[in-house]
């Protein structure tokens, strides 16, 4: 059903009550400050309230002047947040003397209970209050309580598990404004560490959705599922219109206060209402916080990214670092980039003595060079780097630069000359253009396309490969050991570009992914990532929708998950790692296929490389094998929080067709055609193929997942097979090239069986050696697919398939 949503929202009185704050010298709000700021977002129904400042004196008409016959009595400090832990709510009958009590004893006791608090825990103490103790600390805490709020009592009509909502906003650094709502109320954290992935909180990019986009991610939660009364004994709470257009509101608010928008007069921090409680179909909220900051005074400016094609596709390449004595680096680079055919006229090394190395024409120094470099290789020690961007710079003679070297901002005391080093390259784009600048700690580029390798790793460590004619994907690390470890496992990845990003010193993530993105023959891009930029999350984010949009798969894995996960991605390539449930949800939500192990990240690198071209129309598995263990290991895993894949009967000209082959091969008895259909360790090829093509002719079917157990007797899977010609490899690979679906195998089989891998893995079939593992990479895989044709399918899009929302947006 399809709600129309019309905002109210006044932006010119909201930013009046922020500049209010800000003449304070405040940077956040009080909470009877977000109720006003409720207001003008277009809130029916936020609580009236009266401050009562520490020196006030109300009289009793005014103490009368809230609706009802309670009042709700709440301590305003900027620095007690969780007010009721230190008996900060109090609820009183609405009569003069007892509320002028009740406010008396909360200026005294909450003071002297919150620093109880502080000297039991002092870890938890605010900043303001570290080092103090006894009286001082009370007086520290009684002179930043501005008064008690006096706030109209709305009780919910139910209280219930669920009835609560939360809904907040923040400013994340890479990806700007995120919306989050799920349920509401004290618990609200615990209840979101224990419920499900997605059902107890939904997250998501503000800049990529809308309010009823954010609704349908919304209606998965349990906060939804009790407040539609779909729970057993309840009642509907809220109209679906209503939830629309609250998160509507919200979302229209976080784009005009984002610091990805150039014109906002303030930006908000964090906003978080917690709860809103239900009374009569209305949305009361009960608590509000909200901090905001001023706009930053300077961004970083636009990288001029068009050069990344320079950068990939040289005419002339210059390297710095060169050893004439030994295979340092910069010799192996050299090797490197001649062995991929690259002309030994275009290349040119920086030496300040040699006339020539390696059959390669020296040159002293950039001012020496009698033309444009295309892509300088820098191979020398970090300590040489500040002078030498300098000169790269103020010469204009360079188009792209490579920085290998670390030591430019993986530890502390190197982040200073990294961000030295940035500034002069951003002074450098904001002046002109200048060179764009990748790495540093960047294990370098292999670009089939331009016909080099800059990676600093020989033959002898890693061979290079023959081309095999289907080089469609782009792999982008940020670790050049995890992509080189990733090569050298499995070679048949072979991308046509595979770019170590390193410290992003310049050039980011986002920024190759925009440019991948736009390039016709790359159909897979692949990305691991350790941390992104400031507000390079959101940029990268809006390159994976256009990806998607544009038909391609983006394959995503995000290293810092926990703790102990972000503290070694800091200390690795300088990355900021971030909050990763944000970044998961972000960029699943933009389309990306996000992957939770390496294992899962390079089997979906795998079956997107080998199954781009097929059509997914649906989520209807069928599963053969000829193994009971097997055919019960894939059923018992297509579902997930991720993913819901179907086993759907065999249709009825399919079950007669499988019930002839069977016949002929005498086990019409012992197999009963189902899905998953177990086949018996008697099945033979010539029934494998026609067990496998029947499926895959189903209408019913969307995709075929066959489970070869290779052990079996009477199947062709030896090695001597595969020489002969007529094994099964040579049974099954017609039909998979002929079937417009997807047909994955799973050959459950050791090293033995490793010719009989190969020969399907060389023709383009996608095979696993393990069922379960098999059945989640494809669960995966489908939902990403499927979720990418809708968002295709969505309205909203121009012409050439981009998102009306982005239309406008530029890098940096």
């Amino acid at each position: 059903m399809k709600h129309r949503v019309k905002t109210h929202i006044d932006f010119e009185a909201m930013t009046a009550v922020f500049a209010g704050a800000a003449a304070d010298d405040r940077r956040f709000l009080f909470e009877h400050e977000v109720y006003t700021l409720l207001r003008h977002l277009g809130s029916e129904t936020p609580p009236r309230c009266r401050l009562l400042a520490a020196a006030d004196r109300p009289g009793d008409e005014e103490l009368l002047a809230l609706p009802g016959d309670m009042v709700v009595l709440k301590i305003v400090s900027p620095y007690i947040v969780h007010k009721a832990d230190v008996g900060g709510v109090r609820i009183v009958p609405k009569d003069p003397v007892r509320v002028r009590a009740a406010w008396r004893r909360m200026m005294y006791e909450v003071a002297e209970s919150y620093a109880e608090g502080i000297e039991r825990h002092p870890r938890h103490a605010p900043p303001r209050y570290r080092g103090l103790s006894g009286d001082a600390l009370v007086s520290a805490i009684s002179h930043d309580i501005r008064g008690v709020l006096a706030v109209q009592y709305l009780p919910p009509e139910v209280e219930t598990f669920g009835s609560e909502l939360i809904v907040g906003l923040r400013n994340s650094r890479e990806f700007a404004m995120i919306l989050t709502a799920g349920v509401g109320g004290t618990d609200t954290e615990l209840l979101a560490e224990n419920f499900r992935k997605n059902r107890g909180i939904i997250s998501a990019s503000t800049e990529l959705n809308d309010g009823e986009a954010f609704f349908e991610l919304f209606r998965r939660t349990v906060s939804y599922q009790v407040l539609a009364g779909k729970s057993r004994g309840q009642k509907r709470m809220v109209a679906d219109e209503q939830l629309i257009e609250c998160f509507s509101a919200f979302i229209e608010v976080a784009n005009h206060f984002s610091p990805t928008n150039p014109d906002a007069p303030f930006c908000i921090e964090e906003m978080e209402i917690n709860p809103f409680a239900f009374r009569d179909f209305m949305m009361v909220p009960l608590d509000g916080m909200c901090r905001f900051s001023l706009p930053a005074k300077k961004v970083r400016a636009p990288r001029p990214v068009a050069k990344i094609h320079t950068m990939l596709h040289p005419g002339r390449i210059g390297i710095i670092g060169v050893s004439t004595s030994r295979d340092n680096f910069g010799r192996i680079i050299l090797k490197n980039v001649l062995a991929r055919g690259f002309a030994p006229e275009q290349v040119v090394v920086l030496h300040p003595q040699a006339a020539e190395i390696d059959g390669v024409r020296c040159v002293t120094g950039l001012a020496s060079l009698d033309g444009r470099l295309d892509l300088l290789v820098v191979a020398v020690g970090a300590e040489a780097v500040p002078a030498l961007v300098d000169e790269i710079i103020a010469s204009g003679r360079v188009e792209s630069v490579l920085l290998i070297p670390g030591g430019m901002g993986e530890t502390r005391e190197s982040r200073a000359m990294a961000e030295a080093i940035m500034a002069k390259i951003d002074e450098a784009h904001r002046q002109g253009d200048g060179p764009v600048f990748l790495g540093g700690n960047s294990l370098g580029v292999i670009s089939h396309p331009g016909r080099y390798d800059t990676w600093f790793l020989s033959e002898e460590r890693l061979p290079k490969l023959p081309y095999a004619g289907w080089r469609t994907s782009a792999f982008i690390s940020q670790s050049g050991g995890f992509m080189a470890t990733c090569l050298s496992r499995i070679p048949e990845l072979d991308p046509a570009f595979l770019v170590s990003v390193g410290n992003q010193n310049d050039l980011t993530l986002g920024d190759f992914l925009c440019y991948f993105q736009e390039q016709d023959d790359i159909e897979v891009i692949a990305v691991y990532c350790e941390g992104f930029n400031d507000l390079d999350g959101i940029h990268f984010t809006r390159a994976v929708r256009q990806a998607v949009l544009a038909g391609k798969d983006v394959i995503f894995y995000k290293a810092g998950r926990t703790a102990e996960g972000k503290t070694a991605t800091s200390s690795h390539t300088a990355s900021l790692a971030g909050d990763y449930s944000v970044c998961e949800s972000c960029l699943s939500q933009a389309g990306a296929m996000v992957a939770r192990s390496f294992g899962e990240f390079t089997d979906l690198y795998l079956l997107a490389s080998r199954l781009h071209g097929r059509a997914i129309n649906g989520n209807r598995v069928a599963a053969l094998s000829s193994a009971g263990f097997e055919a019960v290991g894939m059923a018992d895993n297509i579902h997930a929080d991720e993913f819901d894949l179907q086993m759907v009967a065999p249709g009825r000209e399919t079950r007669k067709r499988i019930g002839r082959a069977l016949a002929e091969c005498g086990l019409a008895h012992l197999v009963e055609v189902k899905n998953p259909l177990d086949m018996n360790p008697g099945a033979t090829d010539a029934l494998y193929r026609e067990v496998i093509e029947a499926l895959a002719a189903d209408e019913g079917v969307d995709l075929v997942l066959a489970g070869i157990i290779p052990l079996a007797p009477v199947i062709s899977t030896l090695e001597r097979d595969m020489e002969s010609g007529t094994g099964l490899a040579d049974l099954l690979l017609p039909v998979v090239a002929a079937s417009p679906k997807p047909i994955v195998a799973v050959v459950a089989g050791g090293p033995l069986y490793d010719p009989f891998v190969r020969k399907l893995q060389e023709a383009g079939m996608m095979v696993f050696r393990e069922a379960d593992r098999a059945v989640r990479t494809v669960g995966l895989y489908v939902q990403s697919r499927l979720a990418g044709r809708n968002l295709r399918r969505r309205p909203g899009r121009d012409e050439v398939g981009e998102p009306a929302e982005f239309r406008g947006n530029t890098a940096g």
